[in-house]
């Protein structure tokens, strides 16, 4: 379930952080499994499936759900230190740290006030009407559409510009960094200025579609 040109050691770290175990207890046990075929660590439960190539095989499960499959060498295992702590700095774990992270600070639509900046928020886009042709007080030409934009708690406008607009779809899930809130002809509105983000959500389960193989 692991793609080769990922290291093993960079797998498995991610792992520790996404299940949120300890990585040296992660690893030992592992260790541990090599010798007695089966070990938990935190909800994780980790056996041996036997060897193949000269390979341990390992099936780690939450829950009875299959959490990951995978070979490791006998050598990795009885290298000196944890060598997972290696990869701790890796751009996979800091992606995923970064998207919780993100997570945890967004602002649901509910609690948008006029006036807030710095609102960072997560939702899917409903709707994009034809965007029209404007023209700004400095005299510049731009094309804008507002969006229409929901989470659990409700709905909002958001103003899209110029390029923007092609970058999301009705359908998609996006993440919205650094944006403001202001009020256009009474109706509240999210603007993403010159410092704010707009990207769409990359499921992780969907990322590591890449690092799995069966």
């Amino acid at each position: 379930m692991r793609k080769k040109s990922v290291p093993v050691g960079e797998y498995l770290a991610f792992l520790s952080i996404k299940y949120k175990v300890d990585p040296d207890k992660f690893f030992q046990a592992l260790t541990s499994t090599k010798e007695h075929q089966k070990s938990m660590c935190g909800n994780l439960s980790i056996e041996c499936r036997g060897k193949i190539k000269g390979k341990i095989i390992f099936l780690i499960t939450e829950d009875s759900k299959v959490v990951a499959q995978f070979r490791i060498s006998e050598e990795f295992l009885l290298e000196r230190g944890n060598p997972l702590r290696k990869f701790m700095e890796t751009d996979m774990i800091r992606r995923h740290l970064a998207k919780n992270s993100r997570v945890s600070q967004s602002t649901s639509i509910r609690d948008l006030r006029t006036g807030m900046n710095h609102v960072n928020l997560k939702a899917k886009v409903l709707e994009i009407p034809k965007p029209k042709l404007v023209y700004t007080r400095f005299g510049n030409s731009a094309i804008v559409a507002n969006a229409l934009i929901e989470d659990e708690t409700g709905k909002i406008k958001l103003c899209l510009w110029n390029g923007q607009i092609d970058s999301v779809s009705v359908g998609d899930t996006i993440q919205i960094e650094n944006a403001r809130t202001s009020t256009f002809r009474g109706e509240r509105q999210l603007n993403i200025g010159k410092n704010g983000t707009l990207s769409n959500v990359d499921d992780l389960g969907s990322q590591l579609k890449e690092v799995h193989s069966s």
